[in-house]
């Protein structure tokens, strides 16, 4: 069963860091673009962050210069280094990624459990 397991949230104070975690288990063939996606109560979900599979990144101006999506092929993981927190940061964070299951077939769109972060301020 192929699927997105996210981990690493939690609470933090603000000005802290958190690392959340994304591995894409099962059988998978390749993994397109990765992105975190964060819902606060009462808001939309909004893109936080975005990597392909070329590497290229591209983040939402709220975040630009505090978070960082590296990714390690090697663990099927995409990582959301989250440093200089802020309490407006309090959300939870959705891992979704474009995932091949078998050579030549459509690219599938999955997505993690969600993980809750808290800032305190």
């Amino acid at each position: 069963q192929v699927q997105l397991v996210e981990s690493g949230g939690g609470l933090v104070q603000a000005g802290g860091s958190l690392r959340l975690s994304c591995t894409a288990s099962g059988s998978i063939f390749s993994i397109n673009a990765v992105a975190w996606y964060r819902q606060a109560p009462g808001k939309q979900r909004e893109l936080v962050a975005r990597i392909t599979s070329g590497g290229i990144t591209n983040y939402t101006d709220s975040v630009k210069g505090r978070f960082t999506i590296p990714r390690d092929n090697a663990k099927n993981t995409v990582y959301l280094q989250m440093n200089s927190l802020k309490p407006e940061d309090t959300a939870v964070y959705y891992c979704n990624a474009l995932l091949g299951l078998s050579a030549g077939s459509p690219l599938v769109d999955y997505w993690g459990q969600g993980t809750q972060v808290t800032v305190s301020s």
